[in-house]
């Protein structure tokens, strides 16, 4: 039965209490220390900064057409406190076998309009996209609900962890990705380190726009998946100085990344419906993101 079948998710449907199954045996306990936990409630706090005056509405800058036609669905691909979690799942729709797999994170607001529609942009340039939600199926639609939803995932660490594992054994398992990437933005990119740090073997790349970092050399030895880091060198909230610190910690680990700092940008720069966003920075960090992509998922890359 060639993959694409898969339209209607009822191969996966069939095959998601199994992957469940093997998550949750698998799971781990991570446990935060007291200062990481402090740094990312002060994370939340100084996100909460930066969105004030910023809306979840999107722009027309946020209806970009995928570049073919590409298939999407709601489907469940994890079950977190004894909630099934859904996701946004797209693929190209002339898809026959198995692509790279992208795990799309999104930022504070969750899983909304606009993050589904930049996974079907994705998906459009070949790949397989779980857009994960983070926030228990809510959506914030004004800075507050944002604030709450953020700092609620930050206090159950351990839950939101589950959720990428199961995640990521989701595209593994049971789409089948040859290989994964993590990808995210504000919330979501602090996350997309997150899950490089969660794989630090087996993810292949890791996108992250204006997330939460780390200079911990400890936790940064570890990883072997090639970053691609993307920073406002105005940004309140994640501020250059912590940005710099992560490239030296990752340039003295001799790791495998590009760092890329645009001049007179704020937090969000790539987000449409926000106040700092910059229409070329945010193509030319798409396009960056795209090229990375290809070179880190390409099958050469095995």
């Amino acid at each position: 039965m060639s993959y694409c079948t898969l339209g209607r998710g009822a191969m996966l449907a069939i095959q998601l209490s199994m992957v469940l199954a093997v998550a949750a045996c698998g799971r781990t306990e991570t446990g935060a220390d007291a200062e990481e936990q402090a740094a990312a409630v002060q994370n939340v706090e100084a996100m909460a900064r930066e969105h004030a005056d910023d809306t979840a509405e999107p722009s027309e800058a946020a209806e970009v057409e995928p570049g073919r036609e590409v298939t999407a669905e709601r489907l469940a691909y994890a079950e977190v406190d004894n909630e099934l979690v859904y996701g946004h799942f797209a693929f190209p729709a002339d898809m026959i076998e198995p692509l790279p797999a992208v795990i799309m994170i999104h930022e504070w607001w969750g899983l909304n309009d606009n993050i589904r529609a930049m996974a079907d942009r994705l998906a459009a340039e070949g790949y397989i996209v779980l857009a994960v939600d983070l926030f228990g199926g809510k959506a914030a639609t004004n800075p507050e609900t944002a604030r709450q939803l953020m700092l609620r995932a930050v206090e159950n660490r351990d839950s939101v962890t589950s959720n990428i594992e199961q995640a990521y054994a989701f595209v593994n398992d049971t789409a089948g990705a040859p290989r994964i990437a993590s990808l995210g933005w504000c919330f979501g990119g602090g996350w997309s380190l997150n899950t490089a740090l969660l794989f630090p073997e087996d993810l292949d790349a890791a996108v992250i726009y204006y997330g939460q970092v780390t200079d911990d050399e400890t936790r940064l030895s570890l990883l072997e998946v090639p970053i691609l880091g993307l920073f406002g060198a105005e940004d309140r909230g994640v501020k250059l100085e912590s940005v710099k610190r992560f490239e030296e910690t990752l340039e003295r680990l001799n790791k495998d990344y590009e760092i890329h700092i645009y001049e007179g940008a704020g937090h969000a720069f790539a987000n449409p419906s926000g106040n700092n966003f910059n229409a070329g920075y945010a193509e030319d960090a798409w396009n960056r993101t795209l090229d990375f992509l290809r070179e880190r998922l390409a099958a050469s890359s095995d």
